[in-house]
């Protein structure tokens, strides 16, 4: 299954840039998007690319649906 796992830019030089979420770095290229983005702006990574960018209140949603799809599938 493939996953693309919303983002925040947390810097950024030329075409590379560093996303977080939950504590988590990954570095990642802008080469696959077609629009500018900023640092703050939140992104969906996919196999080290940005592909989309997200609005902020859509990538929260998106990440608190995948949260509680983790938590529904934890061990009790």
């Amino acid at each position: 299954m493939c996953l693309a796992v919303p983002m925040q830019i947390t810097s950024r030089d030329g075409d590379q840039i560093v996303a977080e979420i939950d504590g988590v770095s990954r570095e990642a290229s802008l080469m696959m998007l077609g629009e500018d983005v900023q640092v703050g702006d939140y992104v969906l990574i996919h196999a080290g690319f940005a592909i989309s960018r997200l609005d902020e209140a859509e990538a929260l949603e998106t990440l608190s649906l995948m949260r509680e799809c983790l938590e529904l599938q934890a061990p009790a």
